[in-house]
């Protein structure tokens, strides 16, 4: 097996050439020299691949002001609320870009190594860093038109003369991929006149030219410095766009695969408990194909097509889209495994639905989407057309109709899909609105401007403190979640790398098999409807065991199986986690 320092020259050499790539080596190798003689600790004790990450991993994404208190900055108010309040349930957090920016909530980076001074400091992110993993966005496809770095492309000073992609007007772009409606070219007065910039998703979002090495190198210092301030995972935002080729979709290309590959051989080489994560919402088999071989490309994948799947399944009351899909998950290796997630800061994409739902079934989601009050964001086509990009709506609205609300029967229905998503192979990622089962902001929307507003609601600490205090539905959402999350991290059988099989048993029923290497199975069942009924689950579905009796690992009920069949009385949107009662030992909440 080829070592990380060897990876790393020939991912080199493939993108500049031999000459140039070796060159960009001997400027790269001190640098890597460098971080490993400060961080000695950072190649200690590391677990294997397949232990990095555990049954015992939830990671929260959450704003860094989400939760504000008078005269205290947002992030040690986050840090209170997450060590107070969940530090029993999650391990980790995505905490979305805390860096000083000039639009789209922080994804238009000004400076990539600074903390925005109304966020709070280094020493508050490193604070959250001890009780918790911290996930940093790496949005390196692009920058803020006001950064130090673009400014100076403006004056025309070097090194960043070439830092950005310059095309002339009039060259062909028709096939390039667009994840927006907005102009790919942007005009930009400089020094040497009116030059045309690449923008792939707004004005003031300038992408980065990869065609540069002194681009690639300063990106890498970036990188490692996100790591030497607690960074265990990086997120690359936006990654699939990031290489372009004229003439070409820009999306997807080989080079781009290569760039993935050398940030994962550069932390194997100085910090091999780093793991990537990409962030490509796009179809499936797209999506997946950032795992590489399973040893060489990004450890974690957005599991994308599970957030427009459940919405499908809860919907039409029917779980056989999402069963057959499911069926088919895999990863290459037990190093990689997926990032399950439901909702997030962005719109529930569409896009990695296609070839799974048909047109039909995914116009259905746009119009119960605005029928719940929700919006919806467009992308550009070749053809000069438009079509549905994502759906801008709180997941709680999105599964619940604002208009006619039954608390008892909506927070049952939220928390089985999450249920859903908390038994899939992989690590859940739960956005901090998904735990308070946040409604529509259209205020937000109003007073920002944009559609992604409307799930992007900040909190004071004393709203915060009223939701969680009350017996409404947020403060059920919260409890109810809480719960889940504690029992899940007691059994083994919700380790990543646990066998994991779909059984198409009844379409009234998303149906799982989770079986831990050594142990015994545990079964997720959840009803996706809002209907009462009893199903039977016999050896022919391919549950095999002696167990006598089974017991719900959430509620503590008991059930008996008869020469091995279960029958099952379900409610409506009930959910239960089995294990055999006289194997299993109840779990122990912690904290």
């Amino acid at each position: 097996m080829k070592t990380p320092e060897e990876r790393i020259q020939e991912l080199l050499k493939f993108l500049y050439g031999p000459k140039v790539g070796m060159e960009t080596w001997f400027e790269l190798r001190p640098m890597l020299d460098a971080f490993r003689e400060r961080n000695p600790h950072l190649q200690e004790d590391v677990p294997p691949p397949e232990e990095r990450l555990t049954e015992k991993d939830a990671v929260l994404i959450t704003y860094p002001d989400q939760i504000r208190k008078p005269g205290q900055r947002p992030l040690a108010t986050l840090e209170t609320f997450l060590r107070v309040r969940l530090s029993d349930a999650i391990t980790g957090v995505h905490i979305l870009p805390f860096f000083p920016y000039s639009s789209d909530d922080g994804f238009s980076v000004i400076d990539y190594k600074k903390v925005h001074p109304e966020f709070g400091t280094w020493a508050d992110v490193e604070r959250i860093g001890e009780t918790f993993r911290l996930m940093f966005d790496a949005v390196i496809n692009h920058i803020s038109r006001e950064s130090p770095w673009f400014q100076a492309f403006l004056r025309g000073e070097e090194p960043y003369k070439d830092y950005f992609i310059v095309v002339d007007p009039d060259v062909d772009l028709s096939k390039v991929v667009r994840p927006r409606a907005t102009p790919l070219l942007t005009p930009v007065e400089t020094v040497e006149g009116v030059k045309y910039v690449w923008t792939t998703f707004s004005a003031d979002q300038i992408d980065l030219n990869y065609h540069n090495p002194r681009v690639l190198l300063d990106i890498i210092d970036v990188l490692l410095f996100y790591v030497e301030r607690g960074a265990e995972i990086i997120r690359l935002d936006a990654i699939a766009y990031v290489w372009k080729e004229i003439g070409t979709s820009c999306i997807h290309l080989p080079q781009t695969h290569a760039l993935v590959k050398l940030f994962r051989a550069i932390f194997d080489a100085v910090a091999p408990g780093v793991l990537i994560i990409t962030e490509t919402n796009v179809p499936h088999e797209e999506n997946i194909s950032y795992f590489g071989n399973g040893y060489d490309e990004a450890q974690l994948v957005y599991n994308f097509a599970l957030p427009p799947l459940v919405l499908h399944t809860f919907h039409t009351g029917n779980a056989r889209k999402l069963s057959e899909w499911a069926a088919t998950l895999t990863t290459p290796s037990e190093a990689t495994t997926f990032f399950n997630f439901i909702a997030s800061h962005d719109g529930i994409g569409v896009l990695p639905a296609q070839g799974i739902l048909s047109e039909e079934e995914i116009q259905a989601l746009v119009e119960r989407t605005l029928a719940h009050g929700g919006l919806i964001s467009y992308r550009a086509l070749p053809d000069g057309g438009k079509s549905v990009y994502e759906l801008n709506i709180t997941l709680y609205d999105a599964l619940n109709d604002p208009k006619h609300p039954d608390p008892k029967r909506d927070v049952s229905r939220f928390l089985a899909s999450q249920v859903i998503m908390l038994a899939l192979a992989g690590i859940p990622g739960i956005y901090v609105h998904s735990i308070f089962g946040s409604r529509n902001c259209h205020r937000c929307v109003r007073e920002r401007g944009y559609p992604r507003a409307i799930n992007r609601e900040k909190f004071t600490w004393t709203q915060v403190e009223k939701m969680l205090r009350g017996e409404g539905h947020h403060a059920q959402v919260f409890h109810g979640y809480k719960k889940l999350l504690r029992t899940r991290r007691t059994h083994r059988a919700f380790h990543p790398n646990a066998a994991q099989r779909v059984l198409l048993v009844d379409d009234r029923v998303f149906t799982l098999v989770r079986i831990p290497r050594g142990g015994d199975p545990l079964i997720v069942l959840v009803n996706v409807t809002d209907s009462s009924f009893t199903m039977r689950l016999t050896p022919s579905h391919g549950v095999k065991t002696q167990a006598r009796l089974w017991r719900d690992l959430l509620s503590g009920r008991t059930y008996p199986a008869r020469e091995g069949s279960l029958s099952l009385s379900l409610g409506p949107y009930e959910y239960l986690w089995l294990v055999p009662a006289n194997t299993s030992t109840p779990p122990q909440e912690e904290g």
